[in-house]
């Protein structure tokens, strides 16, 4: 009896230990609080749209091999003895899916918007098989980033507008300047305000709720507050582009 509750001791004492090592390890990472999770989770998103997206139009290759160099940072970072930067490890080699997509579809294919979201999606596999490991934080904030994507592309296609993508990356400036001032038309109409603030309180809800169940805590609490944050900034993005292209269609994001 005697070692039997001497087992269970030793038991809990290697339990708390653990425990305690777990806790510390997260309050000494950096990104261990809401607000640097939040504006680096963010970041990330804005960072290809000034970065990447001229980048890749100038010089595809060059941008699809930084890719690789993204990954390199991650491993490196993830190699570190202590887990002071697991966190950023973990969300650059979200952001390399990210970015492998966005630099195979707008370097090459980017006048087939049906290929759009295939494209972009290239690494899902890995990335829901990552949301099984220690990686679940990158995974969660590619998958995000993906979600976002497809739902742009899907409110673009339900207002009427999508046939115009295509027009507008093949034609030379002055042409797509005109159809862009269309599309700028036709997004003022009641139908397709009515759309986009329908998707838009939609996924703002989603992202709300994802939110309202994550803890700062834990890496599944940090991967859903991940996925909360790079949701609504892909939203708030969206929304400036809207504007944007409302107040000045050559803004639209396309050109």
């Amino acid at each position: 009896m005697k070692e039997l509750i001497k087992k269970n001791l030793e038991v809990k004492d290697k339990l708390n230990y653990e425990f305690h090592k777990t806790v510390d390890s997260y309050e000494n990472s950096f990104l261990s609080n809401h607000i640097s999770l939040r504006f680096w989770s963010s970041f990330l998103v804005i960072l290809p749209i000034f970065v990447q997206a001229p980048w890749v139009r100038l010089e595809p290759i060059s941008a699809l091999c930084f890719t690789f160099v993204i990954i390199l940072v991650a491993f490196v970072l993830n190699q570190k003895e202590s887990n002071k930067w697991f966190i950023i490890s973990s969300l650059l080699l979200g952001v390399s899916g990210s970015w492998l997509g966005g630099c195979l579809f707008w370097g090459w294919l980017s006048p087939y918007p049906i290929l759009h979201i295939p494209v972009e999606a290239v690494v899902l596999p890995l990335a829901l098989i990552g949301l099984g490991t220690n990686w679940k934080i990158g995974s969660s904030f590619y998958i995000s980033s993906l979600f976002g994507t497809a739902v742009t592309d899907i409110t673009i296609f339900l207002i009427g507008i999508m046939d115009q993508w295509k027009q507008v990356i093949t034609a030379d400036s002055e042409t797509a300047a005109k159809i862009l001032q269309k599309t700028s038309e036709n997004l003022i109409q009641i139908k397709s305000l009515s759309i986009i603030v329908f998707v838009a309180l939609i996924i703002w809800f989603i992202s709300k709720e994802i939110f309202d169940s994550a803890t700062i805590n834990t890496t599944n609490g940090k991967a859903l507050l991940v996925s909360s944050y790079v949701i609504q900034t892909t939203l708030i993005v969206d929304g400036i582009f809207v504007v944007l292209a409302i107040l000045q269609p050559t803004f639209s994001g396309l050109v």
